[in-house]
């Protein structure tokens, strides 16, 4: 048995209820650390402490790097009990959901049950009006579909509340894409659409006979024992332990809204999986350690688009060169009350899953994004070029999910 030493580093302040556990156990077999920085614990353990003082309620991060365990926690995990927030909390993760989606596709792939440059139509016939667009260019968001969300939540809280007991079909949820012009033609250029991932959906169901639920538990869920990672739909309730997220209004001062129960439907295959820092380090360190694809298919998924000069998409997977050149491999994911991100090294040896519980603020949004310098280049972090530059979750129209 390994041995395991355990350092608790806690904040003077109690208000935020913040402390930082990190926890080191290291098999004899654990391969060496390798060239990337060691990770900055006092930075990451700042960052979350700003998000808290910029609005979320709570915060939290957990690093898994070559058997050993590191993490950190923020504020609360809810509002009126004042309960501290916890690694061991469930929360929804938003569009780190299109990567799952995109893990059973490369498998059908690898099955012969699917080619990735065929039409959508020839899976499911009469569905896009457009014969050109291929999986392919529906997973690397290059297929022009329009984003129904960007009307569905044109206002925040409004528009969140219209929906959030609502039962959608996914055929529903493309047909409110189609009544608007495409963005490009297929393959012509990277727009970011959930309407990509319904269609996803659609093909795993088609595909596979069972529902998107059964494909991500046999899968995935299951083969890596992820015991935090669920797809409710279209129950409105996180099972167990849970934290909550709370949706900040448009207006200036407005208080918070406690959007932690509803259906997701809106999203369902773009971003209704719900998880834990602990089980989305466990599926990203698989899927880049080569254990959820074949070597073929996951060097597909990383082939890149890129975004801008910080980012490139692949399929499924988001790619962010960080401060130091290093490059990190993952998601984020935007749903109404919750900021996620989840990346790890291209060995899969390091990852990071860091969450707010809030959404719809830019700060906190950008804030949390320095949890990956602090994970993945320590103290070789660079200070960001202007602390005017701010970055906009491209998951989802405001408050949405979107990543």
């Amino acid at each position: 048995m390994p041995h395991v030493h355990v350092t608790h580093l806690a904040s003077k302040s109690a208000v935020l209820g913040t402390v930082v556990l990190s926890l080191l156990a290291v098999p004899a077999h654990a391969a060496p650390t390798g060239s990337l920085p060691k990770p900055d614990l006092t930075a990451l353990h700042g960052a979350l402490r700003t998000a808290v003082a910029q609005g979320a309620p709570g915060a939290m991060a957990r690093i898994d790097d070559h058997g050993s365990v590191r993490w950190a926690v923020a504020g609360v995990a809810d509002r009126k009990s004042g309960r501290a927030i916890s690694n061991a909390d469930r929360f929804r993760i938003g569009s780190v959901t299109k990567t799952f989606s995109t893990v059973v596709l490369m498998q059908l792939a690898k099955e012969g049950k699917l080619n990735l440059d065929a039409s959508v139509d020839r899976y499911l016939p009469g569905l896009l009006p457009d014969r050109r667009i291929t999986v392919r260019q529906v997973l690397s968001h290059r297929s022009g579909l329009y984003d129904y969300t960007n009307d569905m939540f044109a206002k925040t809280v409004s528009g969140f509340e219209a929906v959030r007991t609502k039962v959608f079909t996914l055929r529903q949820l493309v047909d409110r894409s189609l009544k608007h012009t495409r963005t490009n033609a297929p393959g012509a250029a990277y727009s970011y659409s959930n309407t990509n991932f319904v269609v996803a959906g659609l093909l795993i169901e088609k595909l596979t006979g069972h529902s998107v639920k059964t494909a991500y538990e046999n899968r995935i869920i299951k083969p890596l024992k992820l015991r935090d990672t669920l797809y409710v739909h279209p129950g409105k309730k996180i099972p167990g332990r849970h934290a909550k997220g709370y949706l900040t209004p448009d207006k200036a001062g407005a208080p918070l809204v406690d959007a932690t129960e509803q259906t997701v439907s809106w999203a369902q295959s773009a971003g209704a999986v719900i998880s834990s820092t602990r089980d989305l380090n466990t599926f990203l360190s698989a899927l880049l350690g080569g254990r959820l694809t074949a070597p073929s298919q996951l060097k597909q998924m990383e082939r890149m688009t890129p975004v801008n000069s910080t980012q490139a998409y692949g399929l499924g997977l988001r790619r962010r060169d960080l401060s130091c050149g290093v490059s990190v491999y993952g998601h984020t994911g935007t749903v109404q009350g919750f900021y996620t991100y989840a990346f790890a090294s291209k060995d899969g040896r390091r990852s990071l899953t860091s969450l707010a519980t809030t959404s719809n603020n830019d700060g906190v949004y950008n804030t949390m994004l320095g949890t990956l310098e602090s994970a993945f280049c320590g103290k070789k972090a660079k200070v960001r070029r202007s602390a005017a530059v701010v970055e906009h979750s491209e998951d989802a129209a405001a408050g949405a999910v979107r990543d």
